[in-house]
């Protein structure tokens, strides 16, 4: 097995990037200490554009923020800053469409192979009892919207691919240090 694990210094993304090795995969990583900048749609087409010769059985997406630009998550929709959502949507929306269409067409087209991006329950539009931290979850709703758009898509030219959203829980990680506390982990 083959996989790329986007997002492999972080702690999720480091977890399964060890994962994989251990269970024999040959891995491939990629963050921002690799130039990888899910912001900025020149950086990740010419990262990908430079791995054009490779094909994954698995591409794994663990990138993905809660904080923005140096700004907490709001509690009421009075804290709302267009700049930092506007920073959560291009970290954890629209980078992942961008992943999907640059990095998409490095999946294994002879075999099932799975692109698979971490997203967040909170994205959940029906599950939402609690309010607040509305950037973050808007944006995870779209990145829920756009893995299951793409997912039809891609679908239609190879039916053995898979695309889909993992909601991890609660991880303890460097992104959850501040509110894990009130959440089991």
């Amino acid at each position: 097995m083959k996989a790329l694990v986007i997002g492999d210094s972080g702690g999720i993304g480091a977890a399964v990037a060890h994962d994989l090795r251990r269970r024999g995969a040959e891995v491939t990583g990629l963050s921002r200490r690799d130039g990888l900048d899910l912001t900025d749609q020149a950086s990740v087409a010419l990262t990908a554009d430079a791995m054009s010769d490779q094909r994954f059985d698995l591409i794994f997406n663990a990138t993905g923020a809660l904080v923005a630009d140096g700004q907490q998550p709001e509690k009421t929709i009075r804290s709302i800053d267009a700049e930092v959502m506007a920073a959560q949507f291009a970290l954890n929306a629209t980078g992942v469409a961008l992943l999907l269409r640059y990095f998409s067409p490095l999946l294994r087209e002879d075999t099932r192979a799975v692109f698979a991006s971490l997203s967040a329950r909170v994205g959940s539009i029906g599950d939402n009892r609690l309010g607040g931290w509305i950037s973050y979850r808007a944006a995870k709703a779209a990145q829920n919207q756009i893995i299951r758009t793409a997912s039809i898509e891609i679908a239609q030219k190879q039916k053995q691919h898979i695309v889909v959203a993992l909601h991890p829980g609660t991880v303890k990680t460097t992104l959850t240090r501040d509110y894990a506390a009130r959440h089991p982990t």
